[in-house]
């Protein structure tokens, strides 16, 4: 692995594009922007030796000994806090300067050009070249471990990855694409509800413990219908399909968490403890040969039978259809095999939570809900057997509720699956407020301390979906999108101070598709159930794990309606 591995800053950073789940289509994104008024002219910027931040000492200390890789985003607000909203950071050779203020973070993203970098480089990409054959491990390993099939796919840079991101986006992105797999999505919804009405039937109290295990399983059986077309019965009672995809789901898990520590480690500690390289390795070959066998069981049985049926699609089907190979096939669906589980069941844990913590809320979105079902009996979508046509029209409908879109967008403001982001600027150096940022430094784009900023959002930290509401938008009616009806704007006062998906050339490929699925999954549930804390349940703080996850299972009380 490079020496750049040793910097724990970076353990704040995504170093790949998954969802990063309300993301506007924002403003066009230009390549050479203007400066704001009042800044001083480029002679006259200055370089980063001027910019404040906290000593190596300070920053390796808080993120080594006192727990400040699992606080990452909690270190940007205090860093805003002390230093302004531009600092740096430096660990070892490597310095990483954050940017924790709207309008700073669009400069940085309307000069990172059409192939924007995400970090100098990473774990994900350390094992991909390692299981290709290219090396760059930080350790010798097994040689029992098997190779991978596979070269390039959506985190790499160049012309593969541009050919990736284009198909993927006509598949995924352009409007009304996500709907194809409303049918999908609206029978596994429907097994979701199912299984919530069992657990909480066994409880005296309706109490369903962990609810984000369920929603894990439910974002993988959904994915795996999406990408393969493939059934897994997650959501059933026991048996062994369950058994082997609760294994899928650790190695998910396993990846993220580890993800930050093979980061934050110096290279010497994992030559020394190679415990946590070896087991991400053995995590990410568990996904991708679940990945294989999937692709391959669907590409055999398509070529068997032929021209496939009205409605019977799924994303590996359309990677093959334009004869992209295999071996990207493999590398583009299991890193949306990993983005969809965890990304999917952390937002619907929150968006839960929070409802059940605002009765009043979740009172409004639910006669909400009851007013568009007795208008369009197509909203009920509570069919496990609903057809294509009519799960696309619940879909559609639902999109439209303004209430059901503001409780996404202001649980992905106060949770943003990804905290931080990042950029190399690669080219040139580039202006950034006051400062000159010399080209091939690292960026941290701070979205949890913009998101929770007040200056944009009055009381940053309360949940309150109104804000993204015009004032017609009362939330017992159904209504057009914010964007379509007459009254005061919603949401921020700037466009860049919540970005949950990102923005430009790396925003996150499954963002509509996540929509999809938080949009039926909680329209349902909130028809069927009134969610209320569990009794004597406490404050469930977040926690960093490379994604923005709960620090403790959530456990909610579910009372049938």
């Amino acid at each position: 692995m490079s020496p750049s591995l040793r910097l724990p800053a970076r353990a704040a950073l995504l170093p790949h594009s998954l969802p990063e789940p309300g993301v506007p289509r924002g403003p066009p994104i230009a390549r050479t922007p203007q400066p704001p008024r009042g800044t001083p002219e480029p002679s006259r910027l200055r370089g980063l030796a001027e910019m404040p931040g906290p000593s190596s000492t300070a920053f390796i200390f808080e993120l080594l000994c006192r727990g400040g890789v699992r606080r990452l985003h909690e270190m940007q607000v205090r860093g805003r806090s002390r230093f302004g909203p531009l600092w740096k950071a430096r660990f070892g050779p490597v310095l990483t300067v954050h940017v924790a203020d709207p309008a700073l973070v669009a400069q940085v993203l309307r000069q990172e050009g059409p192939e924007p970098r995400r970090a100098l480089s990473c774990p994900w990409n350390e094992h991909r070249s390692l299981r290709g054959g290219a090396g760059g491990a930080p350790h010798a390993v097994s040689e029992r471990a098997p190779p991978h099939p596979f070269r390039e796919g959506p985190v790499g840079e160049g012309e593969a990855w541009r050919g990736s991101r284009r198909l993927l986006a006509r598949g995924l992105l352009r409007p009304g694409a996500a709907e194809a797999f409303a049918g999908p999505v609206a029978t596994v919804v429907a097994e979701l509800v199912a299984r919530l009405q069992r657990l909480q039937r066994q409880h005296p109290r309706g109490i369903v413990p962990d609810i984000g295990s369920e929603f894990n399983r439910f974002g993988l059986e959904a994915i795996s219908w999406v990408l393969f077309s493939s059934r897994l019965g997650c959501l059933g009672d026991a048996g062994e399909a369950t058994a082997d995809t609760e294994g899928v789901i650790r190695c998910v898990g396993a990846v993220l968490a580890l993800t930050l520590v093979t980061m934050a480690l110096p290279r010497p500690l994992l030559r020394v403890f190679p415990a946590p390289w070896d087991a991400f390795c053995h995590a990410w070959d568990q996904l991708f040969a679940f990945a294989k066998g999937h692709v391959d069981r669907r590409v055999a049985e398509v070529a068997a039978r032929g021209p496939l049926a009205e409605g019977d699609t799924c994303v590996t089907d359309l990677l093959a259809r334009e004869r992209v190979p295999v071996s990207s096939i493999y590398g583009n669906v299991t890193e949306l095999l990993l983005a969809g589980v965890d990304t999917v069941a952390s937002t619907l844990a929150w968006s839960l939570y929070e409802l059940a913590r605002n009765p009043g809320a979740q009172a409004a979105l639910h006669r909400q809900l009851v007013a568009a079902t007795a208008t369009n009996r197509a909203t009920s979508g509570d069919s496990a057997t609903t057809d294509s046509a009519t799960a696309a029209a619940t879909a559609t409908a639902l999109a439209r509720l303004p209430l059901l879109r503001a409780v996404v967008k202001e649980t992905l403001r106060l949770y943003p699956v990804i905290p931080g982001n990042a950029r190399v600027v690669s080219d040139s150096d580039i202006r950034v407020g006051d400062y000159l940022v010399p080209r091939q430094t690292l960026i941290t784009l701070c979205h949890y301390a913009t998101s929770r900023d007040s200056r944009f959002f009055p009381a940053p930290d309360a949940f309150r979906p109104e804000r993204w509401l015009r004032r017609r938008d009362t939330g017992d009616t159904p209504g057009d999108t914010p964007g379509d009806t007459p009254g005061h704007p919603p949401g921020p006062t700037h466009p860049f101070a919540s970005l949950p998906f990102g923005l430009g050339p790396r925003s996150c490929v499954g963002r509509r598709l996540a929509e999809l699925q938080l949009h039926m999954a909680l329209a349902q549930i909130l028809l069927r159930f009134e969610v209320r804390p569990e009794p004597g349940g406490g404050r469930v703080r977040p926690m960093t794990r490379t994604l923005l996850a709960p620090g403790a299972p959530i456990s909610l009380c579910f009372l049938e309606r």
